[in-house]
């Protein structure tokens, strides 16, 4: 697995994305490898196991260069047609897949590998900047006209956070009690309404 050819090659891609995609744009999928980064050291995670994360984290998302919709379907044919060219076996493919199909919502994750990339992918449930980036998700959902109110997205994000769990030992001591506190939050706003 040539994974810093591939590395290169996909962000290179992912400038590509639309200015619209406010949430998902390069900036989501570099912010996923990093904690994917993260967890697998936190984990104690094999280095090949590592470099088939990390590039799902890469490519998790890049299928919103062809369809908004059902993207996790376009990343994996994405995957399959670059990743061979950057030596990774039909075997690390198809795990990579398996991975990126995981972090469809709800999520369902088949092995550890891709519960560290569901936790990497919505990390931020349970961090300081979970106002912040829900913003950037609500301006994009505005924009796809997926949502129309800001009441309506507080309920919608109320009633994600309270069917999201966090799958790995590392997100689950470090992230559950933060998104818990957004969760109280979120309801008190609405109560207030």
């Amino acid at each position: 697995m040539n994974y810093l050819s591939a590395k290169n090659f996909i962000l290179n891609e992912l400038n590509q994305l639309s200015p619209s995609l406010t949430y998902h744009g390069k900036h989501h999928t570099l912010d996923v490898l990093n904690v994917a980064e993260s967890l697998c050291v936190a984990e104690s995670i094999s280095y090949e196991a590592t470099v088939r994360i990390m590039t799902a984290a890469l490519l998790h998302d890049c299928g919103f260069l062809r369809n908004y919709h059902e993207h996790e379907k376009h990343s994996c044919k994405i995957a399959q047609e670059v990743l061979p060219q950057f030596n990774y076996t039909e075997g690390d493919i198809k795990h990579i897949c398996e991975m990126i199909m995981a972090t469809k919502i709800p999520q369902m994750p088949k092995d550890y590998c891709a519960k560290i990339l569901c936790d990497a992918d919505l990390d931020y449930l349970g961090r300081n900047d979970f106002y912040a980036i829900g913003q950037t998700l609500f301006s994009e959902m505005k924009i796809m006209h997926l949502v129309e109110t800001e009441e309506e997205w507080n309920n919608i994000q109320i009633r994600f956070l309270e069917r999201h769990q966090f799958f790995t030992k590392t997100s689950l001591y470090a992230r559950t009690p933060r998104k818990n506190e957004h969760l109280e939050g979120l309801k008190k706003i609405i109560e207030k309404k």
